[in-house]
């Protein structure tokens, strides 16, 4: 009851606080209601609205790792333990069932996880949004909506594996969104399993300022708890899934390397912490309270990432994992988000994160569902109701608001309303990835994320004509869900054409097409997507003159095309350089539009054209003759005309690979990528395995699972990501230019 008479109160003290400017102002009339008004007063020194409670027990989390690091069974464990499902399955699992956050058949069958999944749980009365995201690299995307959005992280670290290729991904995507971090060295309970060596690696390749909260109690088979050094207690995991924690005293042989531990602790944090350091230079003993209260400053401040560790699979350590997201990962009110004014040439505007403020959402993830499209929303600012009117600030449509649910995986929990910081899904709204929603009081919308170029393609089409239509919505669902999948049209074979991430990407999409929409599809060779461009400055002039029975065509345009500058932000540049009125104004944009449609397929093997700039100095008009269509014409003739005479050259996609091999079978495996033209760049040691990093061109990569599985009799492993397009070798151009030749030919 005295909850309920808070509430009210508090939400009359908003009113009064948001009142039009004809109203006496709030403060006035707080001041006249102190007066006559017993309840009020009370309220009035109790400042805390009433979503503040709220706010503070609400944590919006990500789990993300390198690929088998036990991301989702780390989830499917706190699921376990907060009460939201009453059994555990395994990813892989011998029952059928499989692992809660993976709902997907594919995934289920491949044991990875392909699209991110959101749920809520309540731990300790706070409630915690979690996404579990992928670690395959060709499913990056999802890691990087799933980081947009979030406040917080875990990052999983395997403690045999260490720092992985795409555990360094995770954490740049991590740096770019400014998440603060909790690190989880995970598989504590396997053979060779070393948390200080991951620590250390955590340190130099990923510059972590971190230093470890727990210390196991045994490794390996041994593992049988944990120390807390903030508590300065031990913790065992006992019952049939771990459930039962003990608290005991620190065992005798550990002491000496518990106080070491936790000086070092303290030492990493004051370094960042001023209020710890002043503690701890003058010796004073530093309390549990203090300790924890510094490491959540420096966690919240992005300045420092403490490190706990356990055992998901033998369920150790996950629920002081939940205790740290709690006591160190900021509420969605700690945080700064920013959005961009429309109304005032995208200022930066910085958001209160609260209930109070209008609304702003941002869309960041579409699933097609049982109901139709299902819009993942985070809340930003304001409140979002059912049946409400929301402004989509990228189209200007006004859409009311069918359906509010939160998600738990694949299921769904309707609700009436949801306020700032919280991951809701709604239903009936048409948007695409990345829209901002208001409330149509302001006109921001949020920054974009990051999207990676597409790096390979394939050439599909339905065996039967009857399934088109299926096709075609199956195509455009996926691309509406995936801002990295992309769909072409070959404009000379008519093929359609679909670009992904990577060999596992397209094949992923195929096999949902089969599934999802029962067509099935033949599929051509994967193609890479190399790109073409030039190296040397050249001049263009260009008259295009045609005379017919009625109007001509008449334009000349003269000018030049350089290649951009390195590190260039767009890939085409025009720029209209002609002094007077050589060409009337109003055909330049036509002028422009006819070098971007040339650029679009270089003479050298018909991809596109890319770090190019196209000055026009200088052309002539005639009064009768010239056209949009004339001049468009004399702009694609001219750039091919001097493309050849600018030195053009061929790109291609180079990957960043990482291996790790048996030590044995490191001469086999480098010879082989010296074969593929690879350059190696890094070769380590860890343990009786090799790590071997190095650049190689992804034409030069397809099939290499199988080659490497019959190089290192199936022991070897390697994951590889897009790093940059670079200049071909003269021998491979020449190859390409002539294959390109015999198939215009052929045709």
């Amino acid at each position: 009851m005295l909850r309920s008479t808070r509430n009210s109160t508090s939400r009359l003290l908003y009113t009064l606080s948001n009142a039009p400017p004809s109203c006496p102002s709030p403060i006035t009339s707080l001041l006249h209601l102190r007066h006559f008004a017993a309840p009020v007063a009370k309220v009035k020194e109790d400042k805390d609205p009433w979503w503040k409670e709220s706010m503070d027990r609400l944590r919006n989390i990500g789990i993300s790792a390198h690929i088998d690091s036990g991301k989702t069974t780390l989830t499917e464990r706190i699921l376990f333990y907060t009460g939201r499902i009453h059994e555990i399955h395994e990813v892989r699992g011998k029952d059928g069932v499989g692992a809660k956050m993976d709902s997907m058949d594919l995934e289920r069958e491949k044991g990875i996880t392909i699209q991110s999944a959101a749920t809520y749980c309540t731990w300790k009365d706070y409630q915690v949004n979690i996404i579990d995201t992928p670690g395959h690299v060709d499913f990056t995307i999802e890691v990087e909506r799933a980081l947009r959005v979030l406040d917080g992280a875990i990052l999983v670290l395997c403690s045999v594996g260490g720092v992985q290729s795409q555990s360094i991904t995770v954490d740049r995507q991590m740096r770019r969104y400014d998440v603060p971090r909790l690190a989880f060295i995970n598989k504590l309970d396997r053979m060779g399993a070393d948390p200080w060596k991951v620590l250390s690696q955590a340190r130099s390749k990923l510059r972590h300022h971190s230093a470890a909260v727990q210390v196991p109690i045994g490794l390996e088979e041994e593992l049988q708890g944990l120390v807390d050094l903030v508590q300065m207690k031990a913790y065992y995991f006992t019952g049939s899934s771990g459930e039962t924690i003990t608290t005991e005293q620190i065992p005798g042989n550990l002491e000496e390397m518990v106080s070491e531990k936790r000086r070092e602790l303290i030492e990493a944090v004051s370094e960042v912490d001023d209020k710890l350091a002043e503690a701890f230079l003058s010796d004073e003993p530093i309390s549990p309270i203090e300790l924890e209260e510094a490491i959540r400053r420096a966690t919240i401040a992005r300045k420092f990432i403490p490190v706990f560790m356990g055992s998901a699979f033998k369920n150790k350590g996950v629920q002081p994992l939940l205790d740290g997201v709690l006591s160190y990962l900021p509420c969605p009110t700690e945080v700064c988000n920013y959005a961009l004014d429309q109304t005032k040439n995208e200022e930066k505007v910085p958001l209160s994160g609260t209930p109070a403020g209008p609304l702003v959402a941002l869309a960041f993830k579409l699933e097609e569902g049982r109901f139709g499209q299902l819009t993942y929303l985070r809340i930003y600012e304001g409140v979002l109701k059912k049946g409400d009117f929301i402004v989509n600030v990228n189209t200007g449509k006004k859409i009311k608001v069918p359906r509010l649910v939160r998600m738990h995986s694949n299921e769904m929990e309707d609700i009436q309303e949801a306020h700032a910081g919280q991951i809701v899904a709604v239903f009936g709204i048409e948007c695409a990835s990345g829209d901002t929603f208001t409330d149509g009081k302001v006109k921001y919308t949020m920054t974009s994320m990051n999207v990676p170029e597409p790096v390979m393609s394939l050439a599909v089409s339905p065996v039967s004509k009857d399934s088109g239509g299926q096709f075609s919505k199956a195509l455009s669902r996926f691309q509406r869900e995936d801002p990295t999948f992309r769909v072409g049209l070959d404009g000379e074979s008519g093929q359609t054409i679909i670009s992904g991430m990577g060999e596992l990407h397209l094949d992923i999409y195929v096999e949902r097409i089969k599934r999802e929409y029962k067509v099935d599809a033949t599929v051509g060779k994967p193609r890479v997507n190399f790109r073409e461009t030039i190296t040397q400055r050249t001049e263009f002039d260009y008259l295009h003159k045609k005379q017919t029975g009625g109007q001509g065509q008449y334009g000349r345009v003269c000018g030049y095309v350089e290649p951009l500058p390195p590190g260039s932000s767009s890939k085409f540049e025009f720029e209209n350089q002609i002094v007077g009125q050589a060409i009337p104004s109003g055909f330049i944009p036509a002028i422009e539009k006819g070098f971007k449609e040339a650029a679009n397929s270089g003479s050298l093997i018909g991809h596109p054209v890319e770090n190019i700039l196209v000055a026009l100095t200088d052309g002539a008009a005639h009064t009768v003759d010239s056209s949009e269509l004339a001049f468009k014409l004399a702009a694609i003739y001219a750039f091919r005309q001097c493309y050849a005479a600018a030195r053009p050259v061929i790109l291609e996609p180079v990957m960043l690979v990482e291996l790790k091999v048996p030590t044995e079978f490191q001469g086999t495996v480098t010879g082989d990528l010296n074969k593929r033209k690879g350059l190696i760049i890094a070769n380590d040691q860890d343990g009786d395995d090799s790590v071997i990093t190095a650049h190689v061109p992804l034409n030069n990569m397809f099939g290499y699972s199988t080659s490497l599985r019959s190089m290192t009799q199936g022991k070897g492993e390697f994951t590889m990501e897009y790093k940059e397009h670079s200049i071909v070798s003269n021998d491979v151009q020449t190859q390409l230019v002539n294959a390109y030749k015999t198939t215009k030919g052929a045709e």
